[in-house]
């Protein structure tokens, strides 16, 4: 299948070396040149400007927005809708609200332009590993693109089968799932966000325990100097608490054990306060959500060895760097 994407970033250029490497045809564009030639080196074909990209698509289209939510993502898919045609398709795979989703899908239906929403997990290890992808819209239109979905999914992989699931949606164990109409797919991405967020407090939390069992407050029976990167270790294989997240944290751990490249300011790129939003319109408790998203704004404050393995798990699974101090 041909489908342009827009966005080479972290992970905008993955998702095209995946879809290229499973037999799909690349038109690509980005704001930055050598980003779109060094995807041309690969194999792709690349527009040196947004208004050439749908001349470079056949019809019907479908392109995929790789852009950060909020205006880089508001004004490109406004510009697509006066560039394409009705029957073509504009997928969002950012971390948009899901909201806009919604109002975005209703402005390119005037026009004929078909609307699909993204949740697109797998960070920078994307490529190899695969995207978890949450996906809303038309379901015509959503199995009309299962080809690309297919792709960029992680399969079944070495994941066991869970039990009693016969008769349910098989695409579910590939790795992603239809979740429902407009802005469906980016709600649970939203709260996937929101979850994220936790799991990372609570490791981050507890590895913060561990390594100030040394201090003066424990007598000396229980000054315990432990090896955090060890445990990390340890907790992979067999533990209960086991998970990608700490895969991670034992890589970054074990690259630098103090986390001395890292402040310890860690950002929030807003799916987290939609998540607490959501809750709070739903009167749902989520208060470890919530403290999770407080802890983020704290950090920018002061920090500790907590703060900085945030950070360092923010840079092992999406690249991100630290915000720098004030932003």
């Amino acid at each position: 299948m041909q489908i342009g994407v827009i966005g080479l970033g972290r992970m905008g250029g993955n998702i095209v070396r995946r879809l290229q490497h499973g037999g799909h045809r690349c038109v690509v564009f980005d704001r930055h040149p050598a980003a779109v030639d060094a995807l041309v080196a690969e194999g792709a074909s690349g527009a040196a400007r947004l208004e050439d990209l749908p001349a470079l698509l056949e019809a019907p289209r479908a392109v995929w927005v790789m852009l950060p939510a909020g205006e880089a993502t508001e004004s490109t898919v406004r510009q697509l809708g006066a560039l394409l045609q009705a029957g073509d398709i504009v997928i969002d795979g950012g971390n948009t609200f899901y909201r806009d989703d919604i109002r975005r899908a209703e402005a390119l239906a005037e026009k004929g332009i078909r609307h699909v929403d993204v949740g697109t997990s797998g960070g920078v290890w994307g490529f190899e590993r695969g995207y978890c992808l949450m996906i809303g819209g038309e379901k015509a239109v959503v199995d009309r693109l299962d080809p690309v979905f297919a792709t960029l999914a992680p399969g079944t992989g070495e994941i066991a089968r869970t039990p009693g699931r016969a008769g349910r949606d098989p695409r579910v164990e590939l790795g992603y799932l239809h979740c429902g109409p407009h802005g469906a797919g980016h709600f649970v991405k939203m709260i996937h966000n929101g979850i994220e967020y936790g799991l990372m407090q609570a490791y981050a939390e507890g590895f913060n325990i561990l390594g100030r069992a040394a201090g003066k407050s424990y007598a000396p029976a229980e000054a315990y100097r432990l090896d955090l990167a060890d445990i990390a270790e340890l907790w992979r294989r067999g533990s209960v608490i086991g998970s990608w997240l700490l895969d991670l944290t034992a890589i970054a751990l074990a690259e630098d054990p103090a986390l001395e490249g890292f402040a310890g300011r860690v950002a929030d790129s807003g799916e987290g306060r939609w998540t607490v939003a959501a809750a709070i319109e739903e009167a749902v408790p989520a208060p470890v959500l919530s403290a999770a998203l407080y802890a983020r704004f704290r950090s920018r404050e002061e920090h500790d060895f907590a703060d900085k393995l945030l950070s360092a798990m923010r840079h092992q699974f999406g690249g991100h760097a630290e915000p720098k101090a004030g932003d």
